[in-house]
Protein backbone atom coordinates (compact mmCIF):
# COMPACT_ATOMS: atom_id res chain seq x y z
CA UNK A 1 0.00 0.00 0.00
CA UNK A 2 1.96 3.58 -1.07
CA UNK A 3 -0.07 5.34 1.93
CA UNK A 4 1.28 3.35 4.68
CA UNK A 5 -0.38 6.05 7.55
CA UNK A 6 -3.84 4.49 6.07
CA UNK A 7 -3.05 0.45 6.28
CA UNK A 8 -5.17 -0.82 9.68
CA UNK A 9 -4.13 -4.26 10.62
CA UNK A 10 -6.63 -3.90 14.06
CA UNK A 11 -9.19 -6.87 13.34
CA UNK A 12 -12.26 -5.01 15.20
CA UNK A 13 -11.64 -2.11 12.88
CA UNK A 14 -11.97 -5.03 9.85
CA UNK A 15 -14.78 -6.51 11.43
CA UNK A 16 -16.69 -3.28 12.06
CA UNK A 17 -16.77 -2.67 8.39
CA UNK A 18 -17.66 -6.23 7.25
CA UNK A 19 -20.02 -6.73 9.61
CA UNK A 20 -21.89 -3.17 9.00
CA UNK A 21 -21.86 -2.61 5.25
CA UNK A 22 -24.53 -4.00 3.50
CA UNK A 23 -22.73 -4.91 0.09
CA UNK A 24 -19.69 -5.08 -1.42
CA UNK A 25 -18.25 -6.09 -5.16
CA UNK A 26 -17.14 -9.78 -6.12
CA UNK A 27 -14.32 -10.13 -7.94
CA UNK A 28 -13.92 -13.23 -10.78
CA UNK A 29 -12.83 -14.10 -13.96
CA UNK A 30 -15.62 -14.99 -16.72
CA UNK A 31 -14.35 -16.55 -20.18
CA UNK A 32 -10.58 -15.08 -19.52
CA UNK A 33 -11.88 -11.58 -18.54
CA UNK A 34 -12.39 -9.71 -15.58
CA UNK A 35 -16.20 -10.14 -14.19
CA UNK A 36 -17.39 -8.05 -11.28
CA UNK A 37 -20.76 -8.46 -9.08
CA UNK A 38 -22.72 -6.59 -6.45
CA UNK A 39 -23.81 -8.64 -4.04
CA UNK A 40 -24.96 -8.46 -0.32
CA UNK A 41 -23.28 -10.95 2.19
CA UNK A 42 -22.65 -11.71 5.52
CA UNK A 43 -19.34 -12.60 8.07
CA UNK A 44 -19.92 -15.38 9.79
CA UNK A 45 -17.61 -17.65 11.54
CA UNK A 46 -14.45 -15.65 9.84
CA UNK A 47 -15.61 -16.44 6.14
CA UNK A 48 -18.07 -14.05 3.27
CA UNK A 49 -21.20 -16.10 3.03
CA UNK A 50 -23.43 -14.54 -0.51
CA UNK A 51 -26.42 -16.87 -1.87
CA UNK A 52 -28.32 -16.51 -4.85
CA UNK A 53 -29.42 -18.71 -8.11
CA UNK A 54 -27.44 -22.17 -8.50
CA UNK A 55 -27.30 -20.65 -12.40
CA UNK A 56 -26.13 -17.74 -13.99
CA UNK A 57 -22.78 -16.09 -15.19
CA UNK A 58 -21.39 -15.92 -11.36
CA UNK A 59 -21.32 -19.66 -10.73
CA UNK A 60 -20.34 -20.37 -14.15
CA UNK A 61 -17.29 -18.26 -13.53
CA UNK A 62 -16.66 -19.95 -10.24
CA UNK A 63 -16.73 -23.21 -11.05
CA UNK A 64 -14.38 -22.50 -14.09
CA UNK A 65 -12.00 -20.73 -11.74
CA UNK A 66 -12.73 -20.39 -7.63
CA UNK A 67 -10.03 -17.53 -6.73
CA UNK A 68 -11.66 -14.35 -6.26
CA UNK A 69 -12.14 -11.18 -4.17
CA UNK A 70 -14.14 -9.34 -2.45
CA UNK A 71 -14.16 -5.38 -1.65
CA UNK A 72 -16.34 -3.41 1.31
CA UNK A 73 -16.32 0.35 0.99
CA UNK A 74 -17.55 2.21 4.11
CA UNK A 75 -18.17 5.65 3.33
CA UNK A 76 -17.21 8.31 5.89
CA UNK A 77 -17.28 12.42 4.78
CA UNK A 78 -16.56 13.80 2.07
CA UNK A 79 -14.31 16.92 2.54
CA UNK A 80 -14.95 20.05 0.30
CA UNK A 81 -12.06 21.66 -0.76
CA UNK A 82 -13.17 24.91 0.80
CA UNK A 83 -12.65 23.31 4.08
CA UNK A 84 -9.20 24.17 3.45
CA UNK A 85 -10.01 27.80 3.43
CA UNK A 86 -8.54 27.56 -0.82
CA UNK A 87 -10.93 28.41 -4.13
CA UNK A 88 -8.28 25.31 -5.69
CA UNK A 89 -10.01 22.41 -5.86
CA UNK A 90 -7.11 20.11 -4.74
CA UNK A 91 -7.42 19.48 -1.40
CA UNK A 92 -11.57 18.34 -1.47
CA UNK A 93 -11.22 14.54 -0.77
CA UNK A 94 -13.56 11.41 0.52
CA UNK A 95 -13.03 9.78 4.17
CA UNK A 96 -13.92 5.96 4.17
CA UNK A 97 -13.01 2.18 5.61
CA UNK A 98 -12.37 -0.47 2.94
CA UNK A 99 -11.77 -4.34 3.29
CA UNK A 100 -10.35 -6.24 0.96
CA UNK A 101 -10.69 -10.23 1.26
CA UNK A 102 -8.94 -12.17 -0.69
CA UNK A 103 -9.33 -16.13 -1.47
CA UNK A 104 -10.93 -19.32 -2.24
CA UNK A 105 -15.14 -19.84 -3.31
CA UNK A 106 -16.25 -23.10 -1.93
CA UNK A 107 -20.13 -23.92 -2.75
CA UNK A 108 -22.02 -25.03 0.64
CA UNK A 109 -24.12 -28.21 -0.26
CA UNK A 110 -25.54 -29.32 3.32
CA UNK A 111 -29.05 -28.34 4.24
CA UNK A 112 -27.90 -27.34 7.94
CA UNK A 113 -25.33 -25.18 6.95
CA UNK A 114 -26.61 -23.31 4.47
CA UNK A 115 -29.44 -22.51 7.02
CA UNK A 116 -27.11 -21.44 9.66
CA UNK A 117 -25.67 -18.39 7.28
CA UNK A 118 -29.13 -17.69 6.05
CA UNK A 119 -29.68 -17.19 9.69
CA UNK A 120 -26.92 -15.33 10.16
CA UNK A 121 -27.58 -13.20 6.96
CA UNK A 122 -31.58 -12.99 8.00
CA UNK A 123 -30.20 -11.48 11.48
CA UNK A 124 -28.08 -9.04 9.90
CA UNK A 125 -30.30 -7.26 7.70
CA UNK A 126 -33.45 -8.11 9.85
CA UNK A 127 -32.26 -7.72 13.11
CA UNK A 128 -35.82 -7.59 14.90
CA UNK A 129 -36.17 -11.17 14.36
CA UNK A 130 -39.48 -11.06 13.15
CA UNK A 131 -39.69 -14.51 11.50
CA UNK A 132 -39.70 -17.86 11.44
CA UNK A 133 -36.03 -19.38 11.83
CA UNK A 134 -34.66 -21.12 9.11
CA UNK A 135 -34.12 -25.07 9.07
CA UNK A 136 -33.86 -27.78 6.65
CA UNK A 137 -36.09 -29.48 7.80
CA UNK A 138 -38.45 -27.52 8.31
CA UNK A 139 -41.30 -28.14 5.33
CA UNK A 140 -41.20 -23.90 4.56
CA UNK A 141 -37.80 -23.97 3.98
CA UNK A 142 -36.56 -27.10 2.38
CA UNK A 143 -37.12 -26.66 -1.08
CA UNK A 144 -35.50 -23.03 -0.94
CA UNK A 145 -32.59 -24.21 0.84
CA UNK A 146 -32.61 -26.88 -2.00
CA UNK A 147 -33.12 -24.19 -5.02
CA UNK A 148 -30.62 -22.00 -3.08
CA UNK A 149 -26.63 -21.53 -3.91
CA UNK A 150 -24.98 -20.99 -0.88
CA UNK A 151 -21.34 -19.87 -1.32
CA UNK A 152 -18.56 -19.10 0.94
CA UNK A 153 -15.18 -17.02 0.20
CA UNK A 154 -12.71 -18.36 2.48
CA UNK A 155 -10.33 -15.85 3.23
CA UNK A 156 -6.65 -16.18 2.43
CA UNK A 157 -5.72 -12.83 3.30
CA UNK A 158 -7.53 -9.56 4.55
CA UNK A 159 -6.65 -5.86 4.27
CA UNK A 160 -7.80 -2.67 5.36
CA UNK A 161 -7.44 0.54 4.46
CA UNK A 162 -9.48 3.38 6.63
CA UNK A 163 -9.23 7.21 5.60
CA UNK A 164 -9.57 9.53 8.23
CA UNK A 165 -6.87 12.71 8.38
CA UNK A 166 -4.44 10.58 9.64
CA UNK A 167 -1.84 12.29 7.39
CA UNK A 168 -3.00 15.53 8.97
CA UNK A 169 -0.76 17.51 11.78
CA UNK A 170 -2.82 17.97 14.67
CA UNK A 171 -3.62 21.64 13.98
CA UNK A 172 -5.35 21.16 10.38
CA UNK A 173 -7.21 17.99 12.14
CA UNK A 174 -8.67 19.87 14.82
CA UNK A 175 -9.94 22.63 12.22
CA UNK A 176 -11.50 19.97 10.30
CA UNK A 177 -13.60 18.19 13.53
CA UNK A 178 -14.51 21.90 14.06
CA UNK A 179 -15.64 22.16 10.67
CA UNK A 180 -17.52 18.91 10.59
CA UNK A 181 -19.12 19.85 13.75
CA UNK A 182 -20.69 22.89 12.76
CA UNK A 183 -22.11 20.91 9.55
CA UNK A 184 -23.14 18.17 11.68
CA UNK A 185 -24.76 15.58 9.33
CA UNK A 186 -24.85 12.25 10.71
CA UNK A 187 -22.07 10.93 8.49
CA UNK A 188 -19.80 13.69 10.11
CA UNK A 189 -20.47 12.39 13.51
CA UNK A 190 -19.29 8.80 12.83
CA UNK A 191 -16.47 10.33 10.96
CA UNK A 192 -15.18 12.33 14.04
CA UNK A 193 -15.54 9.43 15.88
CA UNK A 194 -13.37 7.55 13.38
CA UNK A 195 -10.74 10.15 13.24
CA UNK A 196 -10.11 10.23 17.17
CA UNK A 197 -9.91 6.40 17.40
CA UNK A 198 -7.78 6.34 14.44
CA UNK A 199 -5.75 9.42 15.85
Amino acid sequence: MRRAEFDVKDENSVNEVLETCEYGTLSLISEGKPYVVALNFVFFENSIFFHGAKEGRKIEAIKSNPNASFLVVKPYSFIPSFFSDTMSASPATQFFASVLVEGTISFIEDGNIKAKVLNALMKKFQSEDSFEEIAYEKAMYTKILDKTAILELKPESISCKIKVGQNLNEEKKNRLIEKLKFRDSKIDEETIKQMKIHN
